[in-house]
């Protein structure tokens, strides 16, 4: 229950809810440990409520009353919020909000996150509208997270986000286009006044939000990267406006700086878009998972069954999965036995027997037989909705890595407005000459524009990203590639990633038939069914050049295996189940058996019965073939320093098969969903820059808690929208070329910005001393964008270590 934060006229009272008390000693040691706080005046502890009221002096934090709670042996209940935060810009903008929601009384930590636009709130007596209400204060809109999920959706027709870069790309080529040509001997240059008539909308339409951004840093007596948007291209806009005006639109005036307030804008706005295009990928990955979830369930209640929203399904309920049917609900069989396809909730590559008592899970799909299933657990305590939540907590903790250039803009904006009024005033006051004065101020201000500090990390970032969709890695996040540098370790899901993700016949045995002729009649005996396996033996089947026999009376036997008429005879293919049932014990292939099952495999036996007489014929065995190119990709980033960890829902002997194949010492076995994203939190609590590569919805939480997710194409879209990186082929060796791009884009990154820094910390004081006027400062400030942006470009080379011949 809520607690209730009361201010008194004397006092404030806070009223708390304790957890953990069981009797009267148990209220006097809570009303013990209360008082003994410094300021507390009054405690009333109630047993029958589980309440503790506390009076205390202006000034007590209520922290310091639930730490003293805490440290008697007892719990203060808390309640986490998720908001949806939006109009936040820059890591400024995350410090601000956190700082209003842990400076109100009752919330014990705030965590925002700026590519999620959420912030997860722990709190003690505080509601949802207080919070909401805290952030609006700040100068920010929230809502609750589950109320803006519901806002999503874009209506049909509506303008595409893109428009405004389109708009501004348009507005702003006519003023640039002369000042490229002018090296060449070209002179373009437009009339004073269309430039301005062309800056104008770019400046004050399209460039309007970072002028609301930076007014709302400006309240917050704080910087941010707006600010200087807001400010540079200002200065520049109003010093060409200055110029016109004074020396009329007539050959040879001074050079206008038009083209560097619209180009700046124009650049960040695309930088703005791209970022947007990321965030949304973190919504789709959540719908992904809900559309997983069935509907509606077939439940069996005084003796009818009923068709109703799986909403209402209760724990106890017995619920009916028809083959075919996803299952709605986690539940125990009661009734029938079938094969479950769990691979996107487990990892198990195999269709999964299951029987009476067995365990099944909410998301799987029914193969054949019809189960009775008892519901163990429904709502948001299901496995699925379990790994939701993981990705949602995952996604909503605060990125590692904050913007550098908004760190700096934090001081860099100041230091510069200063250093400009200070030249202002230096040099009208020592000159007398004000008008030289300004011009001297202005050109502070213009070369101190952030274009190159613009241009810095998204030229970086699209030809990095560019060149490596190019050799099949597509990457979504800017975040990913920025992080991905670092990494050091890389947790590998074993199926569909390391393996082909498939079942396949790796081997037939015979006991006095041939190897064809056990293959031939199985082939027969499922010929028309579509379980996985006997795909598998139709592959094979197909490519050894098996006989291929027909076959009557054909029937599924849900849990055991098939039967059917061929040639005259009656041949069963199934389980240990179905031997037992027919009578054979298989001594002879015991010992083949129990070698493939130890590695992993899946055993079918193959019996067949004519003249009354059952004979044991022989046996398949089935499993997950590797990758090609699997070993290679260990290799290659072993090559660079990068450890290689392998997770799968597998057993233990197929585990140990693959990671000894491919040549990896450091493998978990049988790991739950849960459980992947708590090895990927211990790999990084060990202060380890992890990686996770897979391709399935059960790969999702620990893709979303890695530095870097890497997805799969070949896999589920909910992968690939949950990573930040994706590898089109399929191919793990693109993992090593995916860090491999990133290095190299993160090192362009740090020369750029490098670049930028000591441009403005050698240019402004030239600036203010009077040596460089505003038309030097423009030309400057164009060169150094022209080498930030060449600098980049240099990515275009870039090819995977493969294409290069090496390894």
């Amino acid at each position: 229950m809520n607690a209730v934060i009361k201010p008194t006229a004397e006092a404030l009272a806070f009223t708390f809810p304790v957890g953990g008390m069981t009797c009267a000693s148990c209220v006097g040691r809570v009303e013990k440990a209360l008082a003994a706080v410094a300021g507390v005046e009054r405690v009333a502890v109630n047993l029958a409520t589980e309440k503790a009221t506390v009076h205390v002096a202006s000034g007590i934090s209520p922290n310091t009353l639930y730490a003293a709670v805490e440290k008697a042996g007892y719990e203060v209940h808390s309640e986490t919020f998720s908001l949806s935060v939006s109009g936040m810009t820059c890591a400024s903008c995350i410090g601000r909000v956190e700082k209003a929601l842990k400076n109100m009384p009752g919330v014990t930590d705030a965590s925002v996150n700026l590519a999620t636009e959420k912030a997860l709130v722990t709190a003690v007596g505080v509601t949802l509208k207080q919070l909401i209400g805290i952030v609006e204060k700040a100068g920010y809109h929230a809502v609750a997270a589950t109320d803006a999920s519901a806002q999503q959706d874009t209506p049909r027709g509506s303008i595409p986000a893109w428009w405004p870069v389109a708009a501004a790309a348009l507005l702003s080529l006519p003023l640039v286009l002369p000042m490229l040509l002018i090296p060449f001997g070209f002179d373009l240059a437009l009339p004073g006044w269309l430039q301005m008539a062309l800056a104008t909308p770019v400046q004050f339409w399209l460039g309007a939000r970072f002028y609301k951004a930076g007014w709302k840093a400006l309240l917050a007596r704080t910087g941010n990267m707006d600010l200087l948007v807001a400010l540079g291209t200002t200065s520049a806009y109003g010093l060409s406006v200055y110029l016109l005006l004074t020396q009329g639109d007539h050959e040879g005036m001074s050079h206008l700086y038009f083209e560097t307030a619209a180009v700046v804008i124009t650049l960040v706005l695309l930088g703005k878009w791209l970022e947007t295009r990321a965030k949304h990928q973190t919504v789709a990955a959540l719908r992904a998972l809900e559309s997983l979830r069935a509907t509606v369930a077939f439940v069996r209640r005084g003796g009818h069954d009923a068709e109703i929203p799986v909403g209402q399904v209760l724990v106890g309920d017995l619920v009916i999965v028809r083959p075919g049917d996803r299952v709605p609900v986690d539940g125990k069989v009661i009734e029938g036995s079938s094969h479950l396809d769990e691979s996107l909730l487990t990892g198990e590559s195999l269709p999964v027997s299951k029987n009476i008592g067995d365990l099944v899970t909410g998301g799987a799909v029914n193969a054949e037989g019809m189960l009775v299933l008892q519901a163990t657990a429904v709502g948001g305590d299901t496995m699925l909705s379990n790994i939701i939540k993981l990705v949602e907590d995952a996604q909503a903790v605060k990125a590692p890595i904050q913007r550098l250039v908004d760190k700096v803009s934090a001081v860099f904006v100041p230091v510069v407005l200063l250093i400009s009024v200070a030249t202002f005033f230096g040099w009208g006051l020592l000159s007398g000459d004000w008008q030289q004065a300004l011009l001297n101020a202005v050109a502070v201000q213009v070369i101190a524009c952030p274009c190159a500090l613009g241009l810095a990390t998204p030229t970086s970032i699209m030809a990095g990203t560019g060149v490596a969709a190019r050799y099949g890695i597509l990457i979504k996040d800017a975040e990913a590639l920025e992080t991905a540098h670092a990494v050091n370790v890389v947790a590998f899901d074993k199926t569909g990633t390391l393996t082909e993700g498939k079942p396949a016949l790796v081997a037939v045995e015979g006991i006095g038939r041939t190897k064809d002729d056990v293959l031939a009649l199985a082939r027969a005996v499922q010929q028309y069914s579509d379980h996985p396996l006997a795909k598998a033996v139709e592959v094979k089947a197909q490519k050894e050049g098996a006989a291929k026999f027909s076959a009557t009376n054909a029937q599924a036997l849900a849990g055991r295996g098939v039967r059917a008429d061929v040639e005259g005879t009656t041949v069963f293919l199934g389980n240990r189940k179905l031997l037992q049932e027919i009578g054979i014990v298989a001594v002879d292939l015991s010992a083949s058996a129990t070698q493939h099952e130890s590695a992993g495999r899946t055993v079918s036996w193959l019996a067949v019965q004519q003249d009354g007489i059952v004979e044991l014929a022989g046996l398949l065995a089935f499993g997950d073939t590797l990758k090609p190119s699997a070993k290679l990709a260990v290799e290659r980033l072993r090559s660079i320093g990068v450890d290689s960890v392998m997770l799968t829902g597998d057993n233990a002997g197929s585990a140990k098969n693959v990671a000894n194949a491919v040549g990896i010492t450091d493998f978990r076995a049988e790991v739950l969903p849960a459980d992947k994203a708590d090895v990927v939190a211990a790999l990084k609590t060990a202060g380890k820059v992890v990686a996770m590569v897979g391709d399935g919805i059960n790969d999702a939480p620990a893709l979303a808690s890695a530095d870097v997710g890497i997805a799969m194409s070949t896999g589920t879209d909910v992968a690939m929208h949950t990573a930040g990186i994706t590898l089109m082929r399929g191919d793990p060796t693109l993992v090593a070329d995916a860090i491999d791009i990133s290095k190299k884009t993160y090192r362009k990154i740090q020369q750029n910005l490098g670049w930028a820094f000591v441009y403005n910390v050698v240019g402004i004081p030239l600036a203010a001393l009077g040596y460089l006027n505003p038309i030097i400062a423009g030309a400057a400030m164009a060169f150094s964008s022209v080498c930030v942006v060449m600098n980049a470009l240099l990515l275009r080379r870039w090819k995977p270590a493969v294409a290069n011949g090496g390894k």
